[in-house]
Parts: structure tokens; sequence; C-alpha cells
């Protein structure tokens, strides 16, 4: 996918982030306050893995640009405090592993972690 697409799923995930479904009516005062959908199946909102394929290693930097971007362009909130936004190459993948430091913060792009550390969060 191009650019703008894949800087616009950033978007879309933040967008999910902070979705709370509206309640019709009012709610009574001893109800508890809505919480985000996603959290009525999941103790915490999953880390945004994007694997990138398809393209030479410049296409892959200007991808990594573009989720940058995209997550400058985010309304404040907690999504980039709380969920890391990451990306790998395939080839990187194939090569050496999902668990190897092969994923780029999308904040942080020059950095190389594990997808599996918390840490990766942006702060």
């Amino acid at each position: 996918m191009g650019r703008e697409r894949l800087a616009a799923k950033v978007t879309s995930y933040e967008r999910l982030y902070r979705y709370v479904p509206a309640v019709p009516g009012r709610r009574p005062p001893f109800q508890e306050p809505a919480l985000e959908e996603w959290r009525r199946r999941y103790p915490l909102f999953p880390r945004v893995l994007f694997v990138l394929d398809g393209t030479g290693p410049t296409d892959v930097e200007n991808r990594i640009s573009a989720l940058r971007a995209g997550a400058g362009l985010l309304t404040p909130s907690r999504f980039l405090h709380d969920v890391p936004i990451l990306a790998a190459p395939l080839a990187d993948l194939l090569h050496q592993g999902p668990s190897a430091p092969v994923w780029r913060p999308a904040h942080d792009p020059n950095q190389r972690v594990r997808w599996t550390r918390p840490e990766n969060r942006q702060t």
C-alpha cells in the first residue's frame, strides 16, 4: 500500500483506541462510565506492527517516514504513549526472525527494537 494509505492506518488505529460507543438515553448515576470498545475484550490495546514488503530499501524508508508523519498528525491523546507503532521490512524478519531487534518505532525510526519490549512505547 502507498504512503498515504499507510499513514491513514495510524489515524484509524488511534480512532479505534478512543472509540466509546454512544449509549442511548441518559446514564443512571450509579452506572460506571462507558469504556472504549476494545477494553471489553482486551486488557491492553495491542501493539501496531507493520510488515513492509515488495519494495526496496528506499521505499521502506519512505513508508516508515509516512508512519512517523501519520503519528505526528494525531490529536493529543494517550494512544502514542500507550501503543507502540512498529514497522519492519519482511526481508529482515525472514533473515533475523520476528523476535530480533528489527522493528523500527514510528516515533524514532533510527532505533531498532524487539516488538516484545514494553519500552517501545513513545514518551
